[in-house]
Order: structure tokens, then C-alpha cells, then sequence
């Protein structure tokens, strides 16, 4: 399921629509209008947008009389934002090891730089 939501969101005249609803509910004359400011679009082809949107839970619609409104559907956007959530989590596990090699690494400097301070040009030239 999650796969066709991204497939959804794939598309640029859908991505326009869900942006044009963060503002709240609206009819899909509405939406059409507000697309044809940007670009030619019919409104059959915003229909079968609207359609996709729906099947994927992204979109909400109600009846209002003879027409439809459509809306943001929170739980479908939640649903997205979670696995998207998921996808950075593993990435997290890696940053505290990462964090300690990093101490680590910069341990390891202090220590050469304090042993190559305390080398005197002396103590150099007896060895050499």
C-alpha cells in the first residue's frame, strides 16, 4: 500500500492538489481553477487525480449536495510520514557508535600531540 502512495505523490499535478488542500477542504471545481493557473488541465483529468489521491488515503471526500468536497485524509498522511519515519530510524542506530569513534579518533590525536610535544629536540637528536 505504501508503495502506491508514493506513486501517487510521484506525480506533479497530485503534488499541486495535495498542496492546494493543506489549505483545507475545497470542491474539485475548486481545484481545477487553481491548476489552471498553472497549467491546462480538464475536469476529468483532475477527477481521475482526485480518484488515485482517494484510492491511496491521501484525500477525503464528502458530498455536498451535487458536488463532492475533498480534503487532506490525516490518517493517510500520517500513515506516509510514519514509514518515511521508519526509514531514518535504522540511520539513527548508527549515530551513537559513530559519535564514540569520533571520540575516538580525535583521543587518539591528543595523545600523539601530546607525545610529540613533550619530544625535545634533544631527546631527538640521542636518538638519531
Amino acid at each position: 500500500m505504501t508503495e502506491k502512495v508514493f506513486e501517487a505523490l510521484g506525480d506533479p499535478v497530485r503534488r499541486a492538489i495535495l498542496q492546494r488542500l493543506t489549505a483545507g477542504e475545497v470542491s474539485a471545481s475548486d481545484i481545477v481553477a487553481h491548476l489552471r493557473q498553472f497549467m491546462q488541465i480538464s475536469q476529468p483529468a483532475v477527477s481521475q487525480h482526485l480518484k488515485v489521491l482517494r484510492e491511496t488515503n491521501l484525500v477525503v471526500a464528502r458530498a455536498d449536495g451535487n458536488r463532492r468536497l475533498y480534503a487532506l485524509d490525516p490518517e493517510g498522511i500520517e500513515r506516509a510520514r510514519a514509514w518515511l519515519g521508519s526509514l531514518l530510524d535504522p540511520l539513527a542506530a548508527f549515530g551513537q557508535p559513530l559519535d564514540a569513534l569520533a571520540t575516538e579518533v580525535a583521543r587518539g590525536k591528543r595523545i600523539r600531540r601530546s607525545a610529540a610535544a613533550r619530544e625535545t629536540p634533544d631527546s631527538q637528536a640521542a636518538q638519531g
